[in-house]
């Protein structure tokens, strides 16, 4: 009897982390589904979920026996009131990831693929059609919110464990892909920021020429297979210490991008358009109010300077390069669906 090649996800109770793991179950594979909080989804078959923390490196390393990839989703204070945690965001994004990083010498896991974010090369400047030549990560001090500056150390973590000796003489292999905003069916983190069922988001801000990228769902869970064929001999090891931009190919404004999520919904488009610099003074109310509060009522963040610095001020945007191209897609694989449903 054939022994099934085992995987393992971090953040495998998480939207893309779950879809990615229920992916590589319909291929055969043996998956570990790993995460704090049970996914809402039934586990598929050939998957696994386990309840645990990767700060905690113990627990970790009991659940990595014969793990062939991990695929480290995880993360913490992308969005909302988690960016003002910041002892947390640091524990789970810079921690978390040295865990991870240890598990695969120690066990012998000869590959890893970190899911990172476009944002560990955002410094409060415009970026267009941006690809991994023309576009570096910024120095550490320059990053605008603490999220986007531990995932470049953990990003930077990842490249430099490339190459390193694992046990067993295993030679660990490591690659990066950066998405932008992740839709699709099931998502709620964007829907629910945006507001939509509350009717709350009736208003538009920011400059109508600002431009970003999306990638669906199943565009990223694509990406993350090939990358992990890419680190294997079969195909040279050809994404081994590399990092990658990944999204749909397009870049688009956010509220014109929303336009048939709104309308779909029974809501008209937002009509109001305020200035900016309103916008962001109620941001930072909205901040201290609810560090404020904390302790005595949760106070609903609607958005951060943060997100207003990111969406809505500058065109950020990157195109698909051409290695990109070269290196991780398959010729007789189509490339990119260019899905764009929500519900």
């Amino acid at each position: 009897m054939q022994v099934k090649r085992k995987m393992l996800v971090t953040g495998g109770g998480g939207y893309f982390g779950f879809k990615l793991g229920r992916a590589l179950a319909s291929q055969g594979l043996s998956v570990i589904l790993l995460d704090l909080h049970k996914p809402t989804w039934d586990t598929p078959d050939g998957a696994a979920f386990y309840q645990c923390d990767i700060r905690d490196y113990s627990s970790l390393y009991k659940v990595c026996d014969g793990v062939e990839c991990i695929f480290h989703t995880a993360s913490y204070g992308m969005s909302g009131p988690e960016q003002l945690r910041k002892e947390q965001v640091e524990s789970v994004n810079v921690g978390g990831t040295n865990n991870v990083i240890k598990v695969c010498k120690e066990r012998g896991i000869p590959k890893l693929v970190y899911t990172s974010t476009i944002n560990v090369v955002f410094a409060g400047k415009p970026i267009e059609d941006g690809d991994e030549d023309s576009v570096p990560c910024v120095s550490l001090d320059m990053h605008i919110d603490h999220y986007s500056r531990t995932k470049a150390i953990a990003e930077q973590m990842v490249l430099s464990a490339n190459g390193c000796s694992a046990k067993g003489g295993v030679l660990l292999r490591t690659c990066v892909l950066r998405p932008g905003g992740i839709y699709g069916p099931d998502e709620r983190r964007h829907l629910h920021r945006v507001n939509v069922e509350r009717r709350l988001f009736s208003f538009s801000f920011g400059d109508p020429e600002a431009r970003m990228n999306w990638v669906h769902v199943d565009n990223l869970v694509l990406a993350h297979t090939l990358a992990a064929e890419a680190l294997t001999s079969k195909r040279h090891c050809v994404a081994s210490g590399q990092a990658y931009f990944i999204n749909d190919g397009e870049s688009v404004n956010l509220f014109e991008w929303l336009t048939p999520l709104f309308e779909n919904l029974g809501y008209s488009r937002p009509l109001m358009h305020l200035p900016v610099s309103l916008v962001y003074m109620a941001a930072i109310l909205m901040e201290y109010l609810h560090v404020a509060l904390r302790p005595i009522i949760e106070i609903p963040l609607l958005f951060t300077r943060n997100e207003v610095n990111r969406h809505y001020l500058f065109c950020f945007f990157f195109k698909l390069s051409c290695q990109t191209f070269s290196e991780l897609w398959i010729t007789s694989l189509s490339l990119f669906s260019f899905c764009s449903c929500w519900l």
